[in-house]
């Protein structure tokens, strides 16, 4: 039993550690990764995907602001909080049951959201 919830635990862990990786992207790092991709499905002859990832290409150069993506970031920390404050209230909730079961998947889940709160700050 303690196996899993450590197991429950360490997820978020290692959810945190990979999106922190992936911060502070820019335009010019989005329209990297794709051509990265482009050069990989090219190597391997998946002329669908190319002509796909060419136009997500088109797309980052033509639309892709840096103000846009700093209001997508706020917006995706919003939803976050958002996702806190509910799961806050969902513990609450539970404690007041008094049911330990209920309590600690509430907690579980509250660690979770707090986790995606914070890999979302981090970005």
């Amino acid at each position: 039993m303690k196996l899993r919830h450590t197991l429950l635990l360490a997820i978020p862990l290692f959810t945190f550690s990979a999106l922190s990786q992936a911060a502070a992207e820019t335009c010019a790092s989005k329209a990297q990764d794709i051509q990265t991709q482009i050069d990989y499905a090219t190597k391997h002859g998946n002329s669908h995907r190319v002509a796909g990832l060419q136009k997500a290409l088109s797309e980052v150069q033509t639309h892709c602001t840096e103000a846009g993506l700093q209001a997508d970031r706020q917006k995706k920390i919003a939803d976050k909080q958002e996702k806190v404050a509910e799961r806050e209230q969902e513990l609450k909730e539970a404690q007041e049951t008094g049911k330990a079961d209920k309590i600690a998947n509430k907690q579980r889940k509250l660690a979770e959201a707090q986790a995606e709160l914070k890999a979302a700050q981090a970005e």
